[in-house]
């Protein structure tokens, strides 16, 4: 069977194990006649849901119709779907999943403390949807001069000194910084959390607003990530984002020093030389 048979095929047993679930009392329905099956039946959900019995029956059975994101919004609020489920929904329904704003707002697990903390000497970072830094360990500190939680890695990135030294470097990573930051914003779009982003780095940084003017997109995938430190000198990462798979809108990024750059030595004099 081809892929779209067999997304069909799913979006049909997916909905007829949602409906099963749910009794007519559940949801103030009156539970007259007699049934031959468990749960609600299709005719019932049409109604929870507002739509026609004969589309959703449609749906149900996986033909080829027109569905928009505002009714699987509805038939999702009739069949009681949690989030995860209503975005495997719009996954069968052949639609982009809606984006899950304020999934975990910016509490940090103490798992997820003791991973940034078990990267050693070793920058380590946990940052939200919109770059911004929730968490990081104690080399992190000392590497970007985090004094807080709040900082954003893309207006870090074109603001921050450190970065801005090592101008070659910087301008060669500056694009693909900005296409993966288009990427991630196109997943919720008009989120005033990426638009306030935007909106301020364009007015502190020419670059940044002619770069994003370009509409380039690109996948945040394993980049260099180069800087110039006061004491440590000329620092060379290799960068890899992890997301989290019961937090998908919390990212840790881990930040190995690249082989052969004398940055795995500059961080452990950086270490020695800090105040215990």
């Amino acid at each position: 069977m081809d892929p779209v048979g067999v997304r069909r095929e799913q979006l049909r047993e997916f909905l007829r194990g949602r409906r099963a679930r749910i009794t007519p009392d559940q949801v103030g329905l009156p539970a007259a006649g007699r049934r031959r099956t468990p749960g609600l039946r299709r005719e019932e959900v049409a109604v929870l849901a507002g739509v026609g019995v004969s589309w959703y029956t449609w749906l149900e059975q996986g033909r080829d119709i027109t569905v928009s994101g505002e009714v699987l919004d509805a038939v999702a609020a009739a069949l009681r779907l949690d989030a995860t489920e209503r975005g495997h929904l719009y996954v069968l329904a052949g639609l982009n999943p809606p984006c899950r704003a304020g999934d975990s707002g910016t509490e940090v697990t103490a798992e997820t403390r003791n991973l940034l903390d078990a990267w050693g000497t070793r920058p380590a970072v946990l940052r939200d949807r919109y770059w911004t830094v929730l968490a990081y360990n104690d080399a992190a500190r000392a590497v970007f001069d985090y004094d807080g939680p709040g900082h954003n890695c893309l207006i870090t990135y074109f603001t921050n000194p450190r970065y801005l030294a090592m101008k070659q470097m910087w301008a060669h990573g500056a694009p693909a910084v900005v296409a993966a930051y288009r990427a991630d914003s196109a997943t919720c779009p008009g989120d005033p959390g990426f638009e306030a982003v935007v909106t301020e780095l364009a007015k502190r940084s020419p670059e940044f607003a002619a770069l994003w003017a370009r509409h380039d997109v690109g996948a945040a995938a394993q980049a260099v990530n180069a800087l110039h430190h006061p004491h440590a000198g000329e620092l060379h990462f290799d960068t890899t984002t992890l997301t989290l798979a019961d937090r998908p809108d919390q990212h840790v990024v881990l930040y190995n020093p690249r082989p052969d750059t004398g940055t795995a030595d500059a961080l452990d004099r950086l270490r020695l030389a800090s105040p215990a």
